[in-house]
C-alpha cells in the first residue's frame, strides 16, 4: 500500500486477476447536492478492511443537521425530476448501469476489501447484478402505465434509504433504481462498516450528470439513520437491515403517512428429500449458507434432512467443508471471507458457545484461520431441535444447523414454526412435491433444486418478523408511486 499526499488516496494492489490500482480516498465527505459536504460537526469514523485490521478511509458522521440539509436538497430537486420525460429519466438510471459496469473490477475490490467478502462473489454477483438493477428499471422508468393499467401513477416524493453492510452496492442499487426511475428524489444511508461503494457510487452519479439534489448521500450511524427515518418532509422508508430496528422504524413512522417497506430478518429453511439429487443438493446447502460467510437474510441456516438420507448428506457435506478455503478476500481461489466486523464476530461466537452448551455437535474443517482481522470456520451443528436458540435465532453467520425429518407434513410444520418468513429451499426430483410445499410454506422466496438465485424481474420479500414489501420487479416499483 502506498500513500499519494498530492491527491489524498491511498492505491492498492487490485486483485490478482486484475490489472492498475484501486484508488481509495483517505478521507469521505458527504454527498449532498451532488457536491462533497463536510459533516457539520466535522466529525469522522474509520472504515476498516475486516481482513486485516487496517484502516481504508475516515468517513464523514452525519448529524441531523447534515441530514436536514440532504433532505431539503432532495425536495428541492424533486418537482424537476418528477417532471422530467420519463423516457429521460430512464436513460440517466442506463448510464449509472454502464459506467458501473466499466467500473466493475474497482467496485468489486472496494466491496471486497470493504466488507470482506470473496472476491469472486463481488465480482460475479454483486456488481453484475446491481448494474442489471439499474437496467431493468430504468427500462420501466417510461412504462409505468403499462405496469398499473387504469390507474394513475405519481411519484411519492422524497425516499430516505438504510441499507446494510451485506451487500453494500446490490441493496444500493435494488433502492435507488426503482425510487429514481418512479421520479423520487432520494436520501440514501449505508452502513456504517461498509459505506466505500456507495461512496464511490457518488462518483458515478457525478459522472452520470444526474440533476442536483436528486440523489443524496449522508454517511453515519444509527442517529444518522434515526434522524432521515424521523425527518418529517421524508415520504417513504425503505430499509433493510435487523428485525428488532424495523421494529423501532414501524413505531416511529406509526401515524406520520409515511410509506415504508422493511425487508428483515430471515431463518430459511433449506429442505432435502430422500429423492433428490444429493450431490447437487450439497453444493446447494453450502451455497445457501457459507456464501457471503453467512452474511444473507435469506440464509439457508436451517436444514432438514429427510431421515432415510441423513448419514450421506451430513458425509458429503463434511467432506465439502474440508475443501473450502478461508482467506484473503482478494485472492480469487477464496471461498470464505472475513466476518464483517469484530461484533459480529462476537455475536456468531456467541451462538457458537450456545449450541455447544446446549449439546449439539459441533464440526468445523481444520482450516488456517489468519492471526489478524475477523475470521470464523464454517460451522455444522448437528442433533438439533427446534427449541434450540441457534435454530430459532438469526446469527448472520457461517453457522448451519441440521434438523432431520419423516413425512412432508412434518418438515412443512417445522419449516414454518419461525418468527420469520423471508426464504426457503426445497431438494427433490418431483414436481408435484416441490408445489406441494410452496403452497404451505410462508416464505417470501422458495427455491426449488437452487438456492441464492437472484433477477431484477422478480421480487423479494417476506412474511412475518421478515418485514413487509416487496423489492425487485414491478412489484418492487409499487412502493414508490401514489395510485389511484
Amino acid at each position: 500500500m502506498a500513500k499519494d499526499n498530492k491527491k489524498g488516496i491511498f492505491e492498492y494492489s487490485a486483485a490478482p486477476e486484475s490489472t492498475g490500482h484501486i484508488s481509495i480516498k483517505e478521507q469521505y465527505d458527504l454527498f449532498i447536492n451532488n457536491q462533497w459536504v463536510k459533516p457539520q460537526q466535522g466529525k469522522y469514523f474509520d472504515s476498516i478492511n475486516p481482513s486485516n485490521e487496517n484502516k481504508l478511509a475516515s468517513v464523514a458522521r452525519a448529524n441531523d443537521k447534515d441530514v436536514d440539509k440532504a433532505v431539503k436538497a432532495a425536495r428541492k430537486a424533486f418537482p424537476t425530476w418528477a417532471k422530467l420525460p420519463a423516457k429521460e429519466r430512464g436513460k440517466y438510471l442506463y448510464r449509472i448501469a454502464r459506467i458501473i459496469q466499466e467500473k466493475s473490477r474497482e467496485f468489486a475490490v472496494i466491496e471486497s476489501m470493504d466488507g470482506g467478502k470473496p472476491i469472486r462473489e463481488s465480482r460475479d454477483v454483486d456488481i453484475p447484478l446491481a448494474a442489471a438493477h439499474f437496467f431493468y428499471l430504468g427500462g420501466w422508468a417510461d412504462k409505468l402505465e403499462y405496469a398499473f393499467p387504469g390507474q394513475n401513477v405519481e411519484p411519492l416524493g422524497v425516499a430516505g434509504q438504510i441499507i446494510p453492510w451485506n451487500f453494500p452496492l446490490l441493496m444500493a442499487a435494488w433502492k435507488l433504481a426503482p425510487a429514481l426511475a418512479c421520479g423520487n428524489t432520494v436520501v440514501l444511508k449505508p452502513a456504517e462498516t461498509t459505506s466505500l461503494t456507495a461512496l464511490k457510487l457518488a462518483e458515478v452519479i457525478q459522472e452520470a450528470e444526474l440533476p442536483e439534489g436528486v440523489v443524496n448521500i449522508v454517511t453515519g450511524e444509527g442517529d444518522t439513520g434515526a434522524a432521515l427515518v424521523n425527518h418529517p418532509d421524508v415520504n417513504k422508508i425503505a430499509f433493510t437491515g435487523s428485525t428488532d430496528v424495523g421494529k423501532l422504524i414501524q413505531r416511529s413512522i406509526a401515524g406520520t403517512g409515511k410509506k415504508a417497506t422493511l425487508e428483515l430478518g430471515g431463518k430459511a429453511a433449506n429442505i432435502i428429500f430422500e429423492d433428490a439429487a444429493i450431490n447437487q443438493a450439497v453444493e446447494g446447502i453450502i451455497n445457501g449458507i457459507y456464501f457471503n460467510q453467512g452474511h444473507v437474510c435469506c440464509a439457508g441456516s436451517r436444514l432438514f434432512v429427510q431421515e432415510s438420507v441423513v448419514d450421506e448428506v451430513i458425509l458429503k457435506l463434511k467432506q465439502r467443508m474440508g475443501n473450502l478455503v478461508l482467506g484473503d478476500p482478494l485472492d480469487k481461489n477464496t471461498d470464505i471471507g472475513a466476518i464483517n466486523s469484530k461484533g459480529q464476530l462476537q455475536t456468531i461466537k456467541k451462538y457458537l458457545e450456545i449450541g455447544k452448551k446446549d449439546g449439539l455437535e459441533m464440526f468445523q474443517p481444520k482450516l488456517t484461520i489468519p492471526k489478524k482481522g475477523f475470521w470464523c470456520a464454517p460451522t455444522l451443528f448437528t442433533g438439533a431441535a427446534q427449541s434450540h436458540q441457534i435454530v430459532q435465532e438469526e446469527i448472520f453467520g457461517p453457522v448451519l444447523a441440521v434438523q432431520t425429518f419423516r413425512t412432508i407434513e412434518e418438515v412443512i410444520q417445522k419449516a414454518n414454526n419461525t418468527p420469520y418468513g423471508l426464504s426457503a429451499g426445497v431438494w427433490t426430483d418431483k414436481g408435484s412435491k416441490i408445489f406441494n410445499l410452496t403452497s404451505k410454506m410462508r416464505a417470501g422466496v422458495v427455491w426449488a433444486n437452487t438456492y441464492n438465485k437472484f433477477d431484477p424481474t422478480s421480487p423479494f420479500g417476506g412474511y412475518k418478523e421478515s418485514g413487509y414489501g416487496r423489492e425487485g420487479g414491478v412489484h418492487g416499483l409499487e412502493a414508490y408511486l401514489k395510485l389511484s
